[in-house]
Formats: C-alpha cells, sequence, structure tokens
C-alpha cells in the first residue's frame, strides 16, 4: 500500500496499515494506560462523591446558602462536567488513540467541553476572591455587594463568557484523516483510511498558537496575579483586625460584652472561611499550572527535538492528572478546614446510610 501526503516516503510503500498508522499517528494504545487509569479511577471515585456531596449540602440547606457558597456549588457542577463527561473521554482516547469514533459531533464537544470547564474554574475562583476582598477589606460595601442576588448573576455570566470564549479554540479542531494513495489505469487514487481518525487541530498552526496564548494570559496568569494581590491585601487587612482586637482586649480589661463577643466569633469564623478560600485558590493554582504549561509548549515550541518530545509527555501526563486532581481536592479542603461544612457533610452521610439500612431492613425500627 502507498499512502498520500507531503511527507511520506517510498518507503510506506511496503507497510501495513497498522505500522503505517503507527508510524505516523503512534501507537495505538498508550504506554502508560494502566497507571494512569488507576489513577483516574481513584480522582474520579473521590471527585463524584465529594461534589456531590458538597452539592447536596448547599442545596439542602439553606444555612448554607451564601454567596460564598453559591460559587463553590458553581466550582462543584463544573468539576463534575470534568469527571463524568471529561475523564471518560481521556481515558477512552489512551486506551484507543485512534480511531475516534464520536465522528466531528463529538470532537467538537471534546474540546468544547474542556475550553468552557477551564475557563468557568478560573474564572469562579475570580470572582470567589473578589468577593471575599470586599467581604473583608470593604465590610460597609459588601451588604449591598456581597448578596445572593448579585452571586447569582455574576455565576450566570461567568458560565456565559466561558461558553463564548471556548468556541474559537473550539473552531480550530476537527476529524483529521489519512489517506492511501495508489496508482491504476484510472489514474491516481486517494481513499481515506477510516481507522486513522483522529480529533485534533485542524486549521493553521498559528491561529491555534495565538489563541492558547492569548487564553493562557488572560484567562490564567492575570487572574492568578489578581488573586494574589487581592489575598495580599485581605492578608494585611486581617492582621490589622487581629492587632486591634488584641488593643480592645486589654484595654477593656476582661469585660465583653455580648455584642464584642458576638463580634469576635463573627471575625473569627471569617477568618476561617477567607483561610480556606485562600487554600484552596492556592491549590487551584498549583493544579492548574501543569495545564498551561503543556498548551504554551505545544504553542511554543516549533522544531521538535526527542529530548522536547521527552519532556513534552512527562508534562503531559503530569498536567492530567493534576486537572483532574482539581477536580477532587476542593471538597476534602472543605472537609478539612471548614466545622460547617465537616458537619453538614456527616449529616449527610448518616442520613444516606440510614435511608439504606431502612430499605435493606423495612420491618426493623
Amino acid at each position: 500500500m502507498c499512502m498520500n501526503g507531503s511527507h511520506i516516503e517510498l518507503d510506506d510503500a511496503c507497510l501495513t496499515e497498522e505500522v503505517y498508522l503507527e508510524k505516523y499517528l503512534g501507537p495505538r494504545r498508550s504506554s502508560v494506560f494502566l497507571p494512569v487509569c488507576l489513577v483516574y479511577l481513584a480522582i474520579f471515585l473521590v471527585g463524584v462523591v465529594g461534589n456531590v456531596l458538597t452539592c447536596t449540602v448547599i442545596a439542602r440547606n439553606k444555612v448554607m446558602w451564601t454567596p460564598t457558597n453559591y460559587y463553590l456549588f458553581s466550582l462543584a457542577v463544573s468539576d463534575l462536567l470534568v469527571l463524568l463527561l471529561g475523564m471518560p473521554l481521556e481515558l477512552y482516547e489512551l486506551w484507543q488513540n485512534y480511531p475516534f469514533l464520536l465522528g466531528k459531533g463529538g470532537c467538537y464537544f471534546k474540546t468544547f467541553l474542556f475550553e468552557t470547564v477551564c475557563l468557568a474554574s478560573i474564572l469562579n475562583v475570580t470572582a470567589l476572591s473578589v468577593e471575599r476582598y470586599i467581604a473583608v477589606v470593604h465590610p460597609l460595601r459588601a451588604k449591598y455587594v456581597v448578596t445572593r442576588t448579585h452571586a447569582k448573576r455574576v455565576i450566570l455570566t461567568v458560565w456565559g463568557v466561558s461558553v463564548l470564549c471556548a468556541v474559537p479554540n473550539t473552531s480550530l479542531h476537527g476529524i483529521y484523516i489519512l489517506h492511501s494513495h495508489s496508482t491504476g489505469p484510472a489514474g491516481d487514487v486517494h481513499v481515506e483510511i477510516p481507522n486513522s481518525a483522529i480529533c485534533t487541530l485542524v486549521k493553521p498552526r498559528w491561529m491555534y498558537n495565538l489563541t492558547i496564548q492569548v487564553t493562557t494570559l488572560l484567562f490564567f496568569i492575570l487572574p492568578m496575579l489578581t488573586i494574589t494581590v487581592l489575598y495580599l491585601l485581605i492578608g494585611l487587612q486581617l492582621k490589622r483586625e487581629k492587632l486591634r482586637q488584641a488593643l480592645e482586649a486589654k484595654s477593656d480589661f476582661g469585660k465583653d460584652s455580648f455584642c464584642n463577643i458576638r463580634t469576635q466569633q463573627q471575625k473569627a469564623r471569617r477568618r476561617q472561611v477567607t483561610k480556606m478560600l485562600f487554600v484552596l485558590v492556592v491549590v487551584f493554582g498549583i493544579c492548574w499550572a501543569p495545564f498551561h504549561t503543556d498548551r504554551l509548549m505545544w504553542s511554543f515550541i516549533s522544531d521538535w527535538t526527542d529530548n522536547h518530545l521527552e519532556i513534552f509527555e512527562y508534562v503531559h501526563i503530569i498536567s492530567g492528572v493534576f486537572f483532574y486532581l482539581s477536580s477532587a481536592v476542593n471538597p476534602i479542603l472543605y472537609n478539612l478546614m471548614s466545622t460547617r461544612f465537616r458537619e453538614m457533610f456527616k449529616e449527610v452521610m448518616s442520613n444516606h446510610t440510614l435511608k439504606m439500612n431502612l430499605f435493606k431492613h423495612p420491618g426493623t425500627k
């Protein structure tokens, strides 16, 4: 069989279809499929259970209907979309890199899903950080800005912007199919090789490079810098409050009124929430940095060497693991750092266990 393409050599005429496909598309199955699959499955189980619990806790309890928790709910929905829809597609591609069986529509859906969730996650975290900044540094303004209605509007805007901004990268992808080439009495004949179908970049490379670089700047680097500045300002404000509280405690000679005690409790709780969200942001940045490094490497390097490919392979595997880990780690942080979330999680789990026992033994009391 002879193959058509500007880079095809005459030696390809002697190759079988399977060998030819492996030469130009790489191995059909990833060499790291088994270990990565096991890691992904562990992340999947922890992430799905944790995020479903988070959504359940916030949705069922009115005391949890706060602007901050609305953002956490939106983030949990984003994480569930990644785990339930994105991870199976990723595992399928690791198991069988080609052919891509879902067609052009499936390719668009896959690219659009990952891009939308990527953008929605960083915008949710940024909006959450702005909300924390206003609540801590400008408490008087917070009464009018940090409200549930405002949070709902911001979340709708976040998802709307994410959907719109996911379109450019999605439009650059599609199905690429290799062709076989043979010469006969009727002339040259080009026949598609169905088993070679892959979902990949089909538009000019410079368009993709520009899209990725602009997206990384606008939806990762600038937001993370903004978030860093906001939490520095929040930290300074909390430090000032702590010093002021210490001075007030000395001047009162231990005679705390009920109002003072309540105010101190509110401030302590606010510090706990802020500390939890700060850790969430740090973990978010760590988990998403390899993903953007992977994309920037692909967009900046034009002449690939064996050394580049080896480094990129490791970065790609690490970025995938950390990408999905970011969707599973948030509920763990809530459980470790928020007393209220921990209590609510336990309540939901105990109610679920009770219902399961009643279902198994309906006659018992």
